[in-house]
Parts: structure tokens; C-alpha cells; sequence
């Protein structure tokens, strides 16, 4: 079963790489370190860092392992649609 090709390397400022035992990295085209960010449609940072690039890997490695057992129709999230988010701090 061939599922096709899968572009990389589309990015002009950054580079991704990952590796099933290390997880997600990011880089700035030129080699330093860099995070990912989750930004809003206004342009506001609202999430960055590590915990960011970690829940990025195991949402995708969810969402393929659902694949692998033939649920690739399931939808993975990281909270209950229409909840609170779980980790979500009280004001």
C-alpha cells in the first residue's frame, strides 16, 4: 500500500526534524535553536516552547498510530471539544 509522497523542506526561514525517540526539533534556517509557537489570527503568541513541540508529536504520532489500526477517520485532540482546556489555569 503506498500512501505517496510526503513534501518536507518547504519552509524559508526554518528547518524541522524529527526522530521517533527524540521527538519534534526546530531550527532557523541557518542551524540555532529555535521553538514552534501556536499563534492566533490576531498574530499573539498564545502557546511557545517545548511543551508546544511536544504536543505537536504526540498529536501527529496519535493521529498515525490511528492510521496503522485502520481509525485514520478518528480525530485526535488535546482536550474535549467544547471543554475547558484541561490544563487550563483559573484567573
Amino acid at each position: 500500500m503506498c500512501i505517496g509522497e510526503i513534501k518536507i523542506g518547504s519552509l524559508e526561514h526554518a528547518q524541522l526534524s524529527a526522530v521517533i525517540f527524540e521527538g519534534l526539533t526546530a531550527k532557523t534556517a541557518d542551524g540555532r535553536p529555535a521553538r514552534i509557537a501556536i499563534v492566533d489570527d490576531a498574530g499573539n503568541i498564545i502557546e511557545d516552547g517545548t511543551a508546544v513541540a511536544e504536543e505537536v508529536w504526540n498529536v501527529a504520532i496519535a493521529s498515525y498510530k490511528n492510521f496503522l489500526i485502520g481509525e485514520g477517520h478518528m480525530r485526535v485532540h488535546t482536550s474535549p471539544p467544547g471543554l475547558k482546556f484541561q490544563n487550563q489555569k483559573a484567573a
